[in-house]
Parts: structure tokens; C-alpha cells; sequence
């Protein structure tokens, strides 16, 4: 009997303790979901996920023109936004192989001005359909082979003439007069600039891909090749006369041309490195090099240092030919030195104050 009770009250608790537990259970599950419904509504309406929606790409069609019989040459199409001139030169160097991109010339109006190679056709388009005249430029070469051409000749030509090549010079005459130092003096230092040129043309300066007419080119050479047969003749002619003032004209002169060398070189290794923040829109600025410091006082310290050295080989070999040549050379330098003042004016005003083009104080 006792043990019947006992399982009886025990299946009761059992019971109540599984009543108590299941109304707890509904109790949490409604307080769940009264605590989830009202975080929906705190939420409010749902928003869709976004719909990216993918550019269309814009293709140009180009028309090319004769600029001269304005007949059609070519179509070049598909051309995409971020095409350049450059680009659209090589598509139609592909159309027509005849006339490889450096020698096309693109205007947008006949009589207008070619346009530059990294301007973009989007920059020039009204429509998508865009004409352009072309003009053939004729056979060109890049700027570094005419620059290691114009400055090999006159190296090598000085030199001919410093040797006293029979079919130049009387040999009775060349045997029987000594030279002057200043004639081996002034060898050495027109071998030095054109050294320098050539090393820096190949090592220092950040020559453009660019091209320029084959005429260029000539007129060029004949210009320093000319000019350098001149002055070559005249200072190493057997009858040649020495500086009216002697070894201390001599010694001045030359090392004024040294210095003037060396200042050079230095501002055209500022000029072809970009600045400390990478960019290259930036004003030259000097350094601790006290050749340097010449870019306080004019804006083409490079143009100053190159006056200077023919400035000083005039004085040093007092002839005709190297004065004529150094004129020469200060007016086409000061015409380009103006040039790259103005330049400057407008993208550094501030930098720009109390300074000259390229003869400080005066020009």
C-alpha cells in the first residue's frame, strides 16, 4: 500500500513539474516573439537590395579626311572614350600602312593646329561621329637621334681640324709654327661641351617620344656643323694669333667656361628629375648645390650657364666666328627662355616674383 501511494504521489509531481515547464516554455516563446515583432516594426518597411546598373560604353566614329581635296580616306570606328589622338593614329596606320603614326598630322578644321597626341577624342567630340583632316608630315626622326647627330658633327669635325689635315692647312706652314697653348686649351673645352651634350642626351635628359621633320634635322646640322667648320678653321690656322692680354685672358676665360659647364650639367639634372612629391608640375627649386642657388634670380638658369660658357670662349680664343656664333646662339636662347617665363608665370605666379627670364635683373 505505502509503496503504491508513493509511486502515485510521485507520477502527480512529475506531472505538475511538466505543466510548470511547458507554461514557462509558451511564456519565453511569446515574450521571443512580442521582443522579435516589435524589432520588425522598429525596422520599418523593407528596402530592396540596389540594382547596379553597368555603363553603356560609348563608341566614336571617326572620319578622315584629306585636308587638301577634303576626299574621304578612311573610317576608323569602335573608338572607345578614353581613346587619345595617339590611339587613333595607330588604327590608322592600320587602315592605311603607307603613313606610320609619327608622320600623321590630325586637325579638327583645315589650317587648324595638329592635335597633340594625349588629347582624348572625348575632349573633341560634339557627336559620335567626329571628322578629322589629315596632313601627311613627311618623313620624320625622333629627338634623340637628332640631337646625338647635331652634337657628334661638331665633336668630330673641331677634332679634324685640330689634327691639321694636310688637304686644310699648308703642311710647310703647320710644321713650321708652333701652336699656343690656347689653341690645345680651346680644343679641349669645345671637346668637353659637346661631350657633355651627348652624355646628357643619353643619361640625363627625358628626351620626348615625339618626332620632328627630317628638315629639321638638316637645317640643325648645318647650323652647328657650319658654325663649328668656322671656328674650327680660324683657331687652329697655323697664322693664328693669340688673346690680346695673354696667359691671364686665357686662364680667366677658361675657367669661367668650367664653371659655366658645371652649373649647367646640375640645373639639367634638376630639370630632368621629378621633385620630392613625384610630380612634375612643380617648379624647379635649388638644392644645397651652390650652382643651384642660380634659380633664386632667373627662371632658365640652364639658357644663363650656356650663354656664359660661349661668353667665355669667345674672351679665351678672340676670334670672329665664336662671337658671331655666341650672338646667335643668346638671341634664339633668350626668345625660348621668354617663352618658358611666361609658362611659368602662369602655373607658379608665387614662385615667379622679382625673377628674369635668363639674365638676371635685365632680361
Amino acid at each position: 500500500m505505502f509503496k503504491r501511494h508513493r509511486s502515485l504521489a510521485s507520477e502527480r509531481k512529475r506531472e505538475i513539474f511538466s505543466r510548470g515547464v511547458t507554461r514557462s516554455m509558451l511564456r519565453n516563446d511569446l515574450r521571443n516573439f512580442h521582443c522579435l515583432s516589435q524589432l520588425v516594426l522598429s525596422a520599418g518597411p523593407l528596402k530592396s537590395a540596389p540594382v547596379v546598373k553597368h555603363a553603356k560604353t560609348v563608341h566614336f566614329e571617326i572620319e578622315i579626311l584629306d585636308a587638301q581635296t577634303r576626299k574621304q580616306i578612311c573610317i576608323v570606328d569602335k573608338v572607345v572614350q578614353t581613346s587619345t589622338i595617339h590611339d587613333v593614329k595607330q588604327k590608322f596606320h592600320k587602315a592605311c600602312p603607307q603613313w606610320y603614326p609619327s608622320r600623321v598630322g590630325l586637325q579638327l578644321e583645315r589650317g587648324g593646329p595638329f592635335l597633340k597626341d594625349y588629347i582624348t577624342v572625348q575632349s573633341i567630340a560634339a557627336s559620335s561621329i567626329v571628322t578629322l583632316y589629315f596632313t601627311d608630315l613627311g618623313q620624320q626622326v625622333s629627338w634623340t637621334t637628332v640631337f646625338l647627330i647635331e652634337y657628334t658633327g661638331p665633336l668630330l669635325i673641331y677634332l679634324l681640324f685640330y689634327l691639321r689635315i694636310p688637304y686644310i692647312y699648308d703642311i710647310k706652314e703647320s710644321s713650321r709654327r708652333l701652336r699656343h697653348p690656347v689653341v690645345h686649351l680651346a680644343c679641349f673645352c669645345h671637346c668637353i661641351h659637346y661631350i657633355r651634350y651627348l652624355l646628357e642626351t643619353l643619361f640625363v635628359h627625358k628626351v620626348s617620344a615625339g618626332h620632328t621633320p627630317l628638315k629639321n634635322l638638316i637645317k640643325g646640322c648645318a647650323f652647328y656643323w657650319g658654325f663649328t667648320s668656322w671656328i674650327a678653321y680660324y683657331i687652329n690656322h697655323p697664322w693664328y694669333t693669340p688673346p690680346s692680354f695673354g696667359n691671364r685672358q686665357v686662364t680667366v676665360s677658361a675657367i669661367n667656361f668650367l664653371i659655366c659647364e658645371a652649373g649647367n650639367h646640375f640645373i639639367n639634372v634638376i630639370l630632368a628629375h621629378p621633385n620630392h612629391t613625384g610630380i612634375n608640375a612643380c617648379f624647379p627649386s635649388p638644392n644645397y648645390n651652390p650652382f643651384t642657388w642660380m634659380f633664386f634670380l632667373v627662371s632658365c638658369p640652364n639658357y644663363t650657364y650656356e650663354i656664359g660658357s660661349w661668353i667665355s670662349f669667345t674672351v679665351m680664343t678672340q676670334t670672329l666666328p665664336v662671337g658671331i656664333f655666341t650672338l646667335l646662339m643668346s638671341i634664339q636662347m633668350s626668345l625660348w627662355a621668354r617663352k618658358k617665363h611666361k609658362i611659368y608665370l602662369k602655373k607658379f605666379n608665387s614662385y615667379m616674383h622679382r625673377k628674369s627670364a635668363m639674365i638676371p635683373f635685365i632680361l
